[in-house]
């Protein structure tokens, strides 16, 4: 059992298992065609849902905070991106892709900024008075989450809102039998950009060693005369800012949203730090992926699993490895 566990580790270990789901839907499925439309479809989700994960699981393992307020970033980003390409609508639907992608960027800013700001906010306001606090910091935030919830149904009202997709996403690719929606590529490119530019900042500058130190080891960090609460505010507002690039990017991909999109995908962004183990990054990359590919594949093998496929996914993991796949604290 353990040269077993050995030539596993060997070969990638915990990374090689968003491939074996891959491989195992690929005998289930049987159709290659298939299997690479609803494998691109589950690399974009899971893209998507890391957006929405990298900061909150930072924030967990920084700051020791359970913000189940983290979900309102998604949603006023879905709809703050939903207004801005509603605004630009000439440039949505315009033939020139620079205007789309002006008209696109534009909306992906707007939600980061606006991040940014309410993060500010919501961390000086509603957080800084209950750290080290869980049960306060579950109740507060959770107060937070309604109240902004009910802040949107004032602004855009409760009917479900169309988000239209810039011109040069609408389509899809088409190679052979398989037909790829473009908008899942842009999703998955946008992802994996951001993925590259965290991994840069935490392992190659001396902000990202201070916020790895920060969470193996805040008071060590504190002893040497490092300002952390100041770390503190900016993880949390770069992990609102993430969030809110989530919320519309999956805006865009839902294209009809609602109030309740920020508190829909709160259950599968806690799933996605909780296999891939807090603090860490390339935790929540990895647990976002299995979670897409596992949710896509079930999808359509068997319909009626589909909601319960994530909840089983993170148990068998538990089981398997109570801390997550890579925590970075325990």
């Amino acid at each position: 059992m353990k040269s077993l566990g050995a030539t596993f580790e060997r070969f990638g270990g915990v990374n090689l298992l968003p491939v074996l789901i891959a491989v195992i839907a690929l005998v289930l499925i049987g159709s290659p065609s298939t299997w690479i439309t609803l494998t691109v479809a589950g690399l974009a989700m899971g893209m998507m849902i890391f957006l929405m994960a990298s900061g909150l699981s930072l924030v967990f393992g920084l700051m020791d905070v359970l913000n189940f307020g983290h979900s309102a970033f998604v949603s006023f980003g879905a709809f703050v991106a939903a207004s801005v390409l509603a605004g630009l609508g000439a440039w949505v639907a315009a033939d020139s892709v620079f205007l789309n992608v002006l008209a696109m960027l534009a909306a992906i800013i707007a939600a980061a900024l606006f991040g940014l700001l309410a993060g500010w906010f919501f961390e000086q306001v509603i957080i800084k008075p209950v750290y080290r606090d869980h049960l306060r910091q579950i109740l507060i935030t959770m107060g937070a989450l309604i109240v902004a919830e009910q802040i949107i149904l004032t602004i855009w009202g409760g009917s479900p809102i169309s988000v239209a997709r810039p011109h040069f996403l609408a389509g899809s690719l088409i190679i052979g039998d398989v037909s790829i929606e473009t908008y899942r590529i842009f999703a998955f490119a946008l992802g994996l950009a951001a993925y590259l530019a965290l991994y840069f900042v935490l392992n190659r500058t001396r902000i990202g060693l201070l916020v790895r130190a920060g969470v193996e080891n805040r008071e060590m960090v504190e002893a040497l005369g490092f300002r952390i609460d100041r770390l503190f505010i900016g993880v949390f507002m770069a992990g609102s800012a993430l969030a809110a690039i989530g919320g519309a990017m999956w805006a865009g991909y839902q294209t009809l949203i609602t109030p309740a999109i920020g508190s829909e995908m709160m259950i599968i962004v806690f799933i996605v730090i909780i296999i891939g183990g807090l603090g860490s990054i390339e935790g929540s990359l990895l647990g976002a992926l299995m979670v897409g590919l596992m949710g896509n594949y079930v999808a359509f093998l068997a319909p009626k699993m589909s909601l319960a496929s994530n909840m089983l996914l993170m148990m068998a993991i538990l089981l398997w490895r109570p801390y997550g796949l890579r925590p970075a604290v325990q």
